[in-house]
C-alpha cells in the first residue's frame, strides 16, 4: 500500500479539503451578501409606497385583512360547493327528473301516473299572463333582478321569522326551489340549504331566466300526485292551463308553498283562502289593481270533485321509486323517458284494504287510541298486490308500509324458531318456561306468569317471551347469547330483512325495528318451501310505443333457497296453531289453511299480525306516528281482524293452494266448533264478502293465448312485408287443432300477464 500511495498523499488531501471548504464558505458568503443587497433594493423600492400615520389604519390595514379573509372565505366556499356540484356531474342532469310513467294494474287497466313529461308542448309564452304574475308575486318578486339568490328577500324572511319565533316566511327564490326539485330532497338541513344556494347560482349561469321559470312551472309538485301547472289544471279544473282564469291561476300559484295543505280537492276552504292571499300579493307587487282582482275575489275557483276517486297513491309512490331505480340500470345510451308500467296490484284487494283499515280505525280507533295503520298484501313471488301506507294520503304522504321502522314484537319470533330448527331443535323439543336473565335484563311473559315445560309449538302458539330468549342462549353455546343472536340475525337476513337489527338482548322478542313491507314478504319464505323472494311492484316496463324493455320474470332477481323445505314446512305447521288455537284466532279463514304470528310491543305501541296462506302473505300494523301507546291493543285484536277481512276478499274466485306443512284439518280454530248458542249470538257477524277480483287464465290457457298472439304478430309482420311487393292474398285461418299446447311455462309469459278469464293464483 505504501508503494502505491505517494509519501505526501496526506498533505495533498488536506489541501484539497481546505480548498473545498474555502470555496463553500465563499459561495455562501457571496450568496448571503447578494440576497442582502437584493432585499435592501426591494425595501428601498417599496419605501416609495409606504403609507404612514392615519392613512395606514384607514386604508392599508383593512384592505390587507380583507384580502386575507377573502382568500380564506374562497377556500371555505370551494369546500362547501364541491358536494353541491357533484349533483351536476351527470351530463343528463336536465332529464334527471323528467321520468313520465303511466301505471297499469295486473290486468292492464290504468290506475294512475307519476313523474314529469318534460316537453315544449306548452311554451312559456302560452302560459296565461295571470298565472305568471301570480307566481312571481307570491314566490319571487325580484326573480328577473337577482343572480339566483334573493339576498334582500332572504334577509327579510330571517327578520320576519325571528320576530314570529318560527318559520312564517320563506326566503328561497324560484331558482333555489328549482334546484331543490331537480337535485335535492325536501329535508330541512343546513347542508341542503347550502347546496341549494350553490346549485341556484349554477343554474343561473347555465340557463336563462325564462328557461328557469318554465322548468319551475313544469316540475313543481302541485298536490294530488300531479306535477306542473298544466297537470294540476287538468286535475283540479279539468282544463288546460291555457284556459284558466284569474281565480284559478291564483289557486294554482298558492299551491307552490304547501301543495298538500292547500290542495283544493282535500281542503277547498284553505285553498280559496290561500288564493285570496295570492290576489293580495298581486296588488302589493303592483302587478294588478284591486279592481282587477275584485272579480276573482267574488267568484273563487271551483274544482272538480275528486273525493270519490280512490287512487292507490302509496302504491304508486313505491312503484315509481322502483321504476326510477330500474331505469338507472338501463344502458346510458337509452334515452327513452316515457314508460307504461304494468304492476302487480289487484285493485279489488287494494280497495278492500283501504276500506277495511279506514272502517276499523273509524269504529275502534278512538277506543284503542290508535290513529294509523299500514298493510301489505303480496303473492308468493313477492309481487305486491295491495299496499296501504297510512290512513289518509292527502293528510300525509309518508308511507308507513315502506319507510316507517317499527318494532315487530312477537311477530319476529318465527325467525328465532327457524334458527332453532336449523340447529337441531324440533317442533316437539321441550324447554322450561321460567325466569331467565341476560345481565340485568329479565324478560317477562304477557301476564307475568310461567308455564313450566312446553314444546316449541306450544311456546309460539302462546307467544311466550322467555322461550325465544332461552333459545338465543342455547344457540350461542360457548359463545354465549351474543353468538346466538348473531345466528338469528343471519337467518333473518336470508329471509330478506335488510333493517339494521342491532344486537340487543331483547332482539329475540322483536325489540329491533323492521318495515311492514320487508316483514310481510319475508314471511313468504315459509309457504314457498324455504325460497325467499324479493318484494316488487313492477311486472313489466314498456316504452310509450309499446316496446317491452324489462320484465320481472325474465330480468328480476330469482328466488333464493333461504332455508331447507322441511324446516319451512315445520314452521308453517307450528305457526298454523297460532291461528287455530293461539293468539290469532280472529284471523282464521273459513276453509283456507292459514298460518301466522301476532306481535305486540312494550306499552302497546305497536300491534302486528303477519300471516300467510298457500296463495298470499299479508302484514298488518296498527299504532301511532308519535310512538304513543295504544289502549292495550294486541296483535290478535284489530290487526288479526283486519287481516281476516282483507284476505277473505283476496281469496275470492281463485284456486286455493295447499299450504305446505299444514293439513286441511288445521284450517279452523278448535274453539269455533264448540260455540254455545249464547256465544254464537254474541259473536260478531261475518263481514260482507265483496265480489272477488276478476278471474285469471289457467297456465294452460295462458300458453295458448301467448302462442296465438305470437302467431298473429308473425302474420301481421308477414302481411306488411308482402303488401309492399305484391297484392295481398287471403290468409288461411288457423284451426284450434293446429294450436300448440305446451306443458310448461319455462319460456312463456306467466298467466297473470294475460287478460283474465278465470282467475288462478
Amino acid at each position: 500500500m505504501r508503494q502505491i500511495l505517494p509519501p505526501d498523499w496526506k498533505t495533498k488531501l488536506r489541501h484539497r479539503l481546505l480548498d473545498l471548504d474555502a470555496r463553500l464558505d465563499s459561495t455562501l458568503f457571496s450568496s448571503a451578501k447578494g440576497l442582502r443587497e437584493l432585499y435592501e433594493r426591494y425595501s428601498t423600492f417599496m419605501d416609495r409606497f409606504y403609507v404612514g400615520r392615519w392613512q395606514r389604519w384607514v386604508f392599508i390595514e383593512p384592505l390587507s385583512e380583507a384580502a386575507t379573509l377573502g382568500l380564506g372565505g374562497l377556500i371555505v366556499l370551494l369546500a362547501l360547493a364541491i358536494p353541491a356540484f357533484r349533483e351536476t356531474s351527470d351530463e343528463d342532469w336536465l332529464k334527471k327528473s323528467d321520468l313520465a310513467v303511466t301505471f297499469l294494474d295486473r290486468y292492464g287497466n290504468p290506475i294512475g301516473s307519476r313523474g314529469i313529461k318534460h316537453n315544449d308542448s306548452i311554451p312559456l309564452e302560452d302560459f296565461p299572463d295571470n298565472l305568471i304574475k301570480a307566481t312571481l308575486a307570491t314566490e319571487d318578486r325580484r326573480f328577473y333582478d337577482h343572480f339566483g339568490i334573493d339576498v334582500a328577500g332572504t334577509l327579510r324572511a330571517l327578520v320576519t321569522n325571528a320576530q314570529a319565533g318560527g318559520v312564517r316566511q320563506g326566503g328561497s327564490s324560484i331558482t333555489q326551489q328549482l334546484a331543490k326539485n331537480l337535485f335535492l330532497s325536501n329535508e330541512r338541513t343546513i347542508e341542503r340549504k347550502i347546496n341549494e344556494a350553490f346549485l341556484a347560482i349554477w343554474l343561473e349561469w347555465r340557463l336563462s331566466k325564462n328557461e328557469i321559470l318554465k322548468l319551475y312551472l313544469d316540475r313543481a309538485y302541485m298536490g294530488g300526485g300531479t306535477f306542473g301547472v298544466d297537470g294540476a289544471a287538468h286535475f283540479y279544473f279539468n282544463k288546460s292551463v291555457r284556459d284558466i282564469n284569474l281565480a284559478e291561476a291564483a289557486m294554482l300559484a298558492g299551491l307552490f308553498k304547501a301543495p298538500t295543505k292547500f290542495a283544493p280537492h282535500i281542503n277547498l276552504p284553505a285553498a280559496r283562502a290561500r288564493a285570496n292571499v295570492v290576489l293580495d300579493n298581486l296588488v302589493d307587487a303592483g302587478f294588478m289593481t284591486e279592481g282587477q282582482v275584485f272579480g276573482a275575489r267574488r267568484n273563487p275557483a271551483s274544482v272538480v270533485d275528486r273525493r270519490e276517486e280512490n287512487s292507490p297513491n302509496y302504491y304508486l309512490d313505491y312503484a315509481f321509486d322502483e321504476v326510477r331505480k330500474l331505469v338507472d340500470t338501463f344502458p346510458k345510451s337509452y334515452n327513452e323517458r316515457v314508460f307504461v308500467v304494468r304492476t302487480a296490484i289487484d285493485m279489488n284487494v287494494q280497495h278492500t284494504a283501504d276500506e277495511t283499515i279506514e272502517n276499523e280505525l273509524r269504529q275502534f280507533g278512538r277506543d284503542y287510541h290508535a290513529t294509523q295503520a299500514a298493510t301489505v298484501v303480496a303473492d308468493l313471488d313477492g309481487g305486491i298486490r295491495a299496499m296501504v301506507g297510512g290512513r289518509d294520503y292527502g293528510a300525509s304522504q309518508f308511507n308507513r308500509a315502506t319507510d316507517a321502522y317499527r318494532q315487530p314484537g312477537s311477530s319476529f319470533k318465527p325467525y328465532v324458531y327457524t334458527t332453532a330448527l336449523l340447529n337441531g331443535f324440533t317442533p316437539d323439543s321441550v324447554m322450561v318456561d321460567g325466569p331467565v336473565c341476560i345481565g340485568n335484563w329479565c324478560p317477562q311473559n304477557y301476564g307475568h306468569s310461567y308455564s313450566g315445560r312446553v314444546t316449541l309449538t306450544q311456546a309460539i302458539t302462546r307467544s311466550i317471551n322467555v322461550i325465544p330468549v332461552k333459545l338465543s342462549i342455547a344457540l350461542g353455546g360457548k359463545g354465549g347469547p351474543k353468538a346466538g343472536r348473531a345466528k338469528i340475525v343471519e337467518v333473518a337476513r336470508r329471509f330478506g330483512i335488510t333493517a339494521p337489527l342491532p344486537d340487543t338482548p331483547s332482539l329475540p322478542i322483536g325489540a329491533d325495528e323492521v318495515t311492514v313491507l320487508e316483514h310481510a314478504v319475508a314471511y313468504a319464505t315459509f309457504p314457498n318451501k324455504g325460497r325467499a323472494v324479493t318484494p316488487h311492484a313492477v311486472l313489466e316496463i314498456r316504452t310509450g310505443g309499446g316496446d317491452l324493455v324489462w320484465r320481472w320474470d325474465r330480468d328480476g332477481p330469482k328466488p333464493r333457497q333461504a332455508i331447507p323445505p322441511n324446516i319451512a314446512e315445520e314452521m308453517a305447521g307450528m305457526m298454523s296453531h297460532v291461528v287455530s288455537e293461539g293468539t290469532a284466532r280472529r284471523a282464521a279463514l273459513d276453509g283456507i289453511p292459514t298460518a301466522g304470528k301476532t306481535g305486540t310491543t312494550n306499552n302497546y305501541r305497536d300491534a302486528w299480525f303477519v300471516g300467510y296462506t298457500g296463495n298470499f302473505v299479508c302484514a298488518v300494523w296498527y299504532g301511532n306516528d308519535d310512538y304513543s301507546p295504544t289502549n292495550r291493543m294486541t296483535g290478535g285484536s284489530l290487526p288479526a281482524q283486519t287481516w281476516h277481512d282483507i284476505m277473505t276478499v283476496a281469496h275470492q274466485g281463485i284456486e286455493i293452494r295447499e299450504l305446505p306443512g299444514v293439513s286441511t284439518a288445521q284450517k279452523l280454530p278448535k274453539q269455533a266448533e264448540k260455540l254455545t248458542m249464547t256465544e254464537a249470538r254474541a259473536a260478531p257477524k261475518a263481514p260482507e264478502i265483496k265480489p272477488g277480483p276478476p278471474p285469471v287464465l289457467t297456465r294452460r290457457g295462458a300458453d295458448i293465448l301467448v302462442q296465438v298472439e305470437k302467431m298473429l304478430d308473425d302474420a301481421a309482420k308477414a302481411a306488411d312485408k308482402t303488401s309492399a311487393t305484391e297484392p295481398s292474398k287471403p290468409v288461411k285461418p288457423v284451426s284450434s287443432s293446429e294450436l300448440p299446447f305446451p306443458d310448461s311455462l319455462a319460456a312463456a309469459t306467466p298467466s297473470d300477464q294475460v287478460a283474465p278469464a278465470s282467475r288462478k293464483n
